[in-house]
């Protein structure tokens, strides 16, 4: 009897969107970096516990040595987060990289990166890393014929992440607790915004984010954020906009006399 070949592969590997939040290291001061991470976790463990976080020592004078910067990848760990890759940049971050036995993502840009900035100087100021489903957008999302504007009719449900490029995003039903909606123009809701709202995603510090029932777990504008814990009671549950003025988020009820 003859035997059967299997050809099937014993694992399927797919490329897809990935959702990893840059860190940008601005002072080598490793204590200092744990804490100000566990902090954050601390506050908002939902959204940072055990995310995924590639770091960026480009804007050092000098590269930390192999050993600093695993004390620095112990000690973030230790706060919650996960390192997982170094960011572009010089055959010096290369050779790094390798001593780490880490990934070194090229041309890696950070969500929140100008369109115009250079391809090996990622966001300076990206939001702490967060776990991003990949899971496309429902078919339902389509590009208003009218305009430039993606106009998305269903609920986006948890897991999801619809992402509006170039472009104002309006979602018509509301954002459900885990999802994540992202415009690189102005974000208008018409129901609940419940997950994660993120405007200006390369760098339109124009950009605002409308809702008309505010619970967000994150809104963002031109990489600068807030999560819930850090939003005034008083607005929850209201119309709520966000804006950014004088690199700091501001967040206003719509219906405020």
């Amino acid at each position: 009897m003859s035997s059967v070949l299997d050809y099937e592969p014993a694992g399927e590997l797919k490329i897809g969107q990935v959702g990893i939040a840059n860190l940008r290291i601005r002072s080598l001061d490793v204590e200092r970096l744990a804490a100000e991470m566990k902090d954050r976790v601390q506050r908002a463990p939902n959204l940072f516990s055990r995310a995924a976080v590639v770091l960026d020592f480009g804007g050092l004078a000098q590269m930390p040595d192999t050993d600093t910067a695993r004390a620095l990848i112990d000690g973030l760990r230790s706060a919650g987060v996960l390192p997982v890759a170094l960011a572009y940049g010089t055959t010096e971050t290369e050779r790094l990289a390798e001593a780490l036995q880490l990934p070194l993502l090229a041309k890696f840009r950070a969500q929140y990166e100008r369109a115009d900035a250079p391809a090996t100087s990622p966001a300076e100021s990206a939001p702490v890393a967060r776990k991003v489903d990949t899971a496309p957008a429902p078919a339902a999302s389509r590009e208003d014929a009218h305009g430039p504007g993606l106009v998305h009719l269903p609920l986006v449900r948890s897991g999801q992440q619809v992402y509006a490029d170039n472009r104002d995003l309006t979602v018509i039903t509301g954002v459900g607790a885990g999802a994540e909606v992202i415009s690189d123009g102005s974000v208008h809701i018409y129901g609940p915004l419940r997950g994660r709202a993120l405007a200006g995603a390369r760098g339109n510090e124009q950009a605002r984010i409308f809702c008309r029932e505010f619970h967000a777990e994150l809104v963002a504008i031109a990489g600068h954020y807030k999560v819930l814990e850090d939003i005034p009671a008083d607005l929850r549950g209201r119309p709520v906009q966000v804006w950014l003025q004088d690199g700091q988020i501001h967040l206003a009820a719509l219906d405020a006399a």
